[in-house]
C-alpha cells in the first residue's frame, strides 16, 4: 500500500509540475505585456479547424496599430505576428542576418528529402543558396522558355480535344489540369524527362505530387509539434515526406543523373546544374562567388524534390486562382484577351520570351491573383538572437523566437488595398504600385532568402494563362464555388475540392 501511495505521489507531483509549466509557458506574452489573445490549452491560438494563415490574420486585424508585432501562442510555443511594414524590412531586409532561419523542420538523416534549400538552417543554406543560385538567373530562365512553350502547346491540344468531344464546351475542374501541365514542365525542365501527364492524369509523377498536397504525412498537431520541438521530433525519427514518395523520387533522381553521366549528356536545365554541383565543378556565382563543393545524391534529391513540389504547386494553384477570378470577372478577361492579342498580333502570332515580357497587364493580372489569393500565405523566420523591435523596450524578441510574416492579411488590409475583397488588376498599374511601400506585396517573399525560383515560377504561369486565355473563353457555372475554401491542414493556400468552371474556345 505504501509503495502505491508513493507511486501515485510520484505520478501526482509530475503532472502538477507539467501544469505548473504549461501555465507559466502560456503566461509569456502577460508577462511581458505584450498585446495577445488568450491561448487554448495545448493549440495556443492555432484552431483545428480554421487555416493557420486565417488564425495569424485574425491577430493581424485585431491588434495591427499597437506596436510591431503581437504575441502569438503556436501550440505552446510563444510566437511573434509581425504587424508593421517597417519591422518586417528589418526582419527580411536590414537586420536580415539577425533572423536568418526558417525554422521549418528537417530531418535530413531520416527524411533526406526534407533537407531541401527552403528548409535549411543558416550556414547550409548559405552554402546551398550559392550553389544553386546559377539556375535562376535570366539568362538561364530564357534557355528553359522553348521547353515550357512545347508543352503549353500540349496543354492548348489536351483541354482542345477535351471540349471538341462535349460539342464545343465543358465544365471542367481547372485545377487538376493546370497542376498536369505544371508537373509536365517541371519533369522537362528539371530532369529532361518526358511526364506527359497531361495524356495521362495517372502518370507517376502527377500521381506522387497529388500524394505529397493531397494526402499529408501527418495530422497537424503533429506538424505543430515536429516544428515547436524539431531536436525532439528528429529523435522521435518523424519525417515530412511519405517513404513511397521518397524511394520514387530518389530513384528517378538517380536513374537521371546515372543515365547522363554516363552518356556524357549536357542540357540548359537545373539537373544539369546539380549534377556539376555533386561532381565538385566550380563556377561562379552572381555576386562573383567562387563555388567548388560538391553534393551527395541525397542533396541532389532534396533540391530537385523542392524544385518540382513548388514549381508544380504554387503555379498551377496560381493559374487557377486566376481562372476562377477571371470567370468570375469577365470584363477583365476580356481586356486581358484583348491586351495578349495585341502583343503577339506584333510578333507575327508567336509567344515567344520578348513577346511575354510585353504583356503588362497579363503581370497586373498575375500580381492581382496573389495578392486576393496569396499561395504562400505567411514567412517564417526565427531570430539568432536577442532583438529590440523598436524603442520600446517591452518589444523585445528573445533569441529562438518564430516570427510570422502575415502576408495574406497584409494583402487583404484596407487601409493599403482599398475595397480588397475586389478582383482589381488597376491596383498594379504602375502608378498604383508606386503610391505603395514596397514591403506591402510580398508573394515571393523579400530580401536574400525571398523566393529563389520566381523569376521560373513567374514565366511558368505566364505562359500558362496567356495560352488559356487566348484560346479559351471562361466562365462560371452552378458547380463553381461563391467563395474558395482552403484545406487548414496544408501551409499552402490549397482548394481540397479543386475549382470547377465552364470552358468554350474562343
Amino acid at each position: 500500500m505504501s509503495l502505491l501511495i508513493t507511486v501515485l505521489c510520484g505520478i501526482g507531483t509530475i503532472v502538477s509540475l507539467v501544469f505548473v509549466f504549461i501555465r507559466y509557458r502560456m503566461s509569456y506574452w502577460k508577462q511581458r505585456q505584450i498585446p495577445h489573445d488568450k491561448p487554448a490549452w495545448f493549440l495556443g491560438n492555432i484552431q483545428e479547424h480554421l487555416h493557420q494563415s486565417d488564425a495569424i490574420k485574425k491577430l493581424y486585424n485585431k491588434f495591427i496599430g499597437t506596436g510591431p508585432f503581437c504575441g502569438l501562442y503556436y501550440f505552446m510555443t510563444p510566437a511573434i505576428v509581425a504587424l508593421d511594414l517597417d519591422f518586417i524590412k528589418d526582419v527580411l531586409i536590414k537586420d536580415f542576418n539577425k533572423f536568418v532561419e526558417r525554422g521549418f523542420f528537417y530531418n535530413e538523416i531520416d527524411d533526406p528529402l526534407s533537407a531541401n534549400l527552403f528548409a535549411l538552417e543558416e550556414k547550409q543554406w548559405r552554402q546551398m543558396r550559392h550553389k544553386l543560385s546559377p539556375t535562376f538567373t535570366a539568362n538561364k530562365i530564357k534557355t528553359m522558355f522553348p521547353g515550357v512553350i512545347d508543352v503549353g502547346h500540349r496543354f492548348v491540344e489536351t483541354l482542345s480535344e477535351i471540349i471538341d468531344g462535349a460539342d464545343g464546351s465543358e465544365i471542367i475542374e481547372v485545377k487538376d489540369l493546370n497542376a498536369r501541365f505544371t508537373t509536365d514542365v517541371i519533369a522537362t525542365c528539371a530532369f529532361g524527362i518526358e511526364c506527359n501527364s497531361l495524356a495521362d492524369p495517372n502518370a507517376q509523377f502527377r500521381k506522387y505530387g497529388r500524394i505529397v498536397f493531397e494526402e499529408p504525412t501527418y495530422h497537424s498537431v503533429i506538424m505543430g509539434f515536429m516544428q515547436s520541438c524539431p531536436k525532439l521530433a528528429r529523435k522521435l525519427k518523424l519525417r515530412l515526406i511519405r517513404k513511397d514518395v521518397e524511394d520514387f523520387f530518389l530513384q528517378a533522381v538517380r536513374r537521371t543523373v546515372e543515365y547522363r553521366e554516363q552518356n556524357n549528356i549536357q542540357k540548359n536545365d537545373f539537373m544539369s546544374i546539380l549534377i556539376d554541383v555533386k561532381n565538385n565543378k566550380s563556377f561562379v556565382t552572381e555576386d562573383g562567388q567562387q563555388i567548388s563543393t560538391g553534393l551527395t545524391m541525397e542533396e541532389v534529391a532534396a533540391q530537385a524534390f523542392l524544385f518540382w513540389i513548388a514549381g508544380f504547386e504554387t503555379s498551377s494553384a496560381t493559374m487557377s486562382y486566376a481562372i476562377y477570378a477571371l470567370a468570375r470577372n469577365t470584363d477583365v478577361q476580356e481586356k486581358l484577351r484583348t491586351t495578349i492579342d495585341e502583343v503577339l498580333e506584333k510578333h507575327n502570332g508567336e509567344l515567344t520570351y520578348e513577346s511575354l515580357k510585353e504583356m503588362h497587364y497579363l503581370d497586373q493580372v498575375f500580381d492581382e491573383t496573389l495578392r486576393m489569393y496569396t499561395v504562400v500565405p505567411t514567412l517564417q523566420r526565427i531570430a539568432n538572437t536577442d532583438y529590440y523591435a523598436s524603442a520600446d523596450k517591452k518589444y523585445k524578441i528573445d533569441k529562438g523566437t518564430l516570427i510570422f510574416i502575415p502576408i495574406e492579411a497584409i494583402h487583404s488590409n484596407p487601409d493599403i488595398y482599398p475595397n480588397p475583397t475586389k478582383f482589381d488588376p488597376e491596383r498594379f498599374s504602375p502608378e498604383e504600385k508606386a503610391k505603395r511601400e514596397a514591403l506591402a506585396y510580398l508573394p515571393f517573399g523579400e530580401g536574400p532568402r525571398n523566393c529563389i525560383g520566381l523569376k521560373f515560377g513567374r514565366m511558368l504561369a505566364s505562359i500558362g494563362l496567356a495560352l488559356l486565355i487566348k484560346n479559351f473563353k471562361f466562365s462560371v457555372c452552378e458547380e463553381t464555388p461563391k467563395d474558395l475554401q482552403f484545406d487548414p491542414a496544408q501551409i499552402l493556400l490549397v482548394t481540397p475540392h479543386g475549382i470547377r468552371v465552364k470552358v468554350e474556345k474562343v
